[in-house]
């Protein structure tokens, strides 16, 4: 649309919104979006429900659920920031950082709304292509570390190729970014990681690097993808000034409700995490069986790299009415979802790769 009544950003109207993962029929297997395919533990829906009194606002900083992922991360509470998920953080992190003429940097390919981030603070992505295998290439991003550098950001597992980065890659990351530039860490399938070599934000923080931040959410591993909790650990003057760009009164207190009652229940939760993560890896070994190049997946979804046949292959799934996520030009996306869709993956899978 370019026709519009005001006078709208051009950067803004040239930029496509963010489109989500497509919803799936009755009889389809919905695996577009990277959800816990589990439904929530009756403890977490009852919390949830005990928290009624929508006609008062919830209490802005989510106090309870600040301290105790607090004391999870060692920190103080004011080093623990809260909002409508973990992107919500991230716009308000670029725009605390970023404006005109500033950069925002990023592996690519990587989260689709890591450009929109730029585009909405008025500053300019700086997109920097992944590896061979999929996997962020953090010397060519410190490479293209500029003077206008406002904020990088870096996701392990990487979404939508599934690759780590490593402990010890990104502490020497940080030794080539200079620290007044912001570096995110963007953990949202932390749980879902079974490679001990992969970076750990909480090692991360504790070793004090205070121009980084820590992004994770309750939307993925603990299955609250519809109530919108993220949450971020860093210094709390970054946090601050995120917050002052946000939302006021965003997270609702049956979603800080529900976040805390997923903490109680973890161990319960962590098991079903464990359950997918044994899907991923029998699903992606079978995937590489039939064929296709599968990256080595540490998130809770395979990647399969299908180039200019991408939008093809998501038509052949979805005609077998397995709902996935194409990405025009570079692949396709599957999240793991109920044991019954693996075999008709591979079915498709195998059909499909020529």
């Amino acid at each position: 649309m370019t026709d519009f009544p005001v006078r709208i950003r051009p950067a803004i109207a040239a930029h496509p919104a963010y489109k989500q993962g497509k919803q799936a029929g009755a009889e389809a297997f919905k695996l577009s979006s990277n959800e816990n395919p589990f439904e929530p533990l009756p403890g977490v829906v009852a919390a949830m429900q005990a928290a009624a009194g929508f006609h008062r606002y919830p209490d802005a900083s989510s106090p309870r659920l600040r301290a105790r992922l607090a004391e999870r991360f060692g920190v103080a509470d004011d080093a623990v920031h809260i909002a409508a998920g973990s992107v919500s953080i991230l716009y308000q992190l670029a725009h605390a950082t970023c404006g005109p003429g500033d950069e925002l940097l990023f592996s690519w390919r990587s989260f689709e709304a890591y450009p929109g981030l730029a585009i909405v603070a008025d500053a300019t992505p700086v997109p920097v292509p992944n590896t061979v295998a999929g996997g962020h290439d953090l010397d060519a991003m410190a490479d293209a570390v500029t003077d206008r550098t406002r904020m990088i950001i870096v996701c392990s597992p990487n979404n939508p190729t599934g690759p780590i980065v490593t402990q010890a890659g990104f502490e020497a990351f940080l030794t080539r970014v200079p620290a007044d530039v912001l570096v995110v860490l963007d953990e949202a399938y932390a749980e879902f990681v079974t490679d001990p070599d992969a970076v750990d934000g909480a090692r991360i923080l504790a070793a004090g690097h205070p121009n980084v931040v820590v992004l994770r959410t309750f939307s993925k591993a603990y299955g609250l993808a519809g109530l919108r909790v993220g949450y971020a650990v860093g210094d709390p003057r970054i946090l601050s000034a995120a917050g002052t760009t946000g939302i006021p009164l965003s997270v609702t207190a049956g979603a800080e409700a529900a976040a805390l009652a997923s903490l109680d229940a973890e161990d319960e939760l962590l098991e079903r995490v464990r359950t997918i993560a044994d899907r991923r890896d029998r699903l992606a070994a079978r995937l590489r069986d039939v064929g296709w190049d599968v990256p080595v997946a540490q998130g809770n979804f395979v990647w399969l790299p299908a180039g200019d046949r991408a939008l093809e292959v998501a038509a052949a799934f979805e005609a077998a009415d397995l709902i996935v996520r194409p990405f025009a030009g570079d692949g396709v996306r599957i999240s793991i979802g109920e044991e019954e869709s693996l075999d008709r993956v591979v079915e498709v899978a195998a059909a499909t790769r020529l």
